[in-house]
């Protein structure tokens, strides 16, 4: 019983890297294509890392530990590769109409000057 739940848990965490790649191929720009790869793969990582748990119990301490490594390097690395891609100059997709970072760094000069 436990293979079972192990196996269907690692299914789920396969579609979601399965979606990931596809968010990789869809999305129209630099920006969005990280955000779709990082969600999903973050989600996907800890389902199977969950499946195989159920698998080996007595890996437990060091899938948790795997686990916790995923879900603080995932999101900074993408935040610092949007923040990269945003500071060369990579263009956002024409359907973007807010540029929040820009946004902020124009208000920060603002206040800068004053």
């Amino acid at each position: 019983m436990m293979e079972l739940i192990g196996s269907i848990i690692i299914l789920a965490g396969a579609f979601f890297l399965f979606s990931a790649g596809l968010g990789l191929l869809r999305m129209p720009d630099a920006f969005t294509r990280i955000q779709a790869g990082t969600k999903a793969s973050t989600l996907g990582n800890i389902l199977v890392l969950v499946g195989l748990g159920f698998y080996h119990p007595d890996w437990s301490l060091k899938l948790l530990i795997v686990a916790y490594f995923v879900l603080m390097t995932n999101p900074l690395s993408s935040h610092a590769l949007s923040r990269a891609a945003h500071r060369i100059g990579i263009p956002m997709a024409a359907s973007t109409f807010t540029d929040a970072l820009r946004d902020a760094e124009n208000d920060q000069k603002g206040k800068g000057a004053q």
